[in-house]
């Protein structure tokens, strides 16, 4: 999925599910990074997809957050 297609996707959800979004992201890194130490990853690009992922998750959140105190 391309970024700005994946950026506008998270940009509609609600903090709540922004937070569970992140849950599953950090749980999808934690098995991602466990196959690659078994040597079982094949995608290993998919770690560094995840990780972008986690950041644009973390930014909507704060963006979000700073917006709620200001207005």
């Amino acid at each position: 999925m391309k970024s700005s297609q994946r950026q506008s996707d998270l940009s509609a959800l609600s903090p709540d599910q922004l937070s569970e979004e992140l849950v599953n992201l950090k749980k999808e890194q934690f098995n991602l990074r466990f196959q690659r130490a078994t040597g079982q990853l094949e995608n290993v690009a998919r770690i560094r997809e995840v990780r972008r992922d986690i950041a644009r998750v973390r930014t909507l959140q704060r963006q979000k957050t700073l917006q709620a105190a200001q207005g």
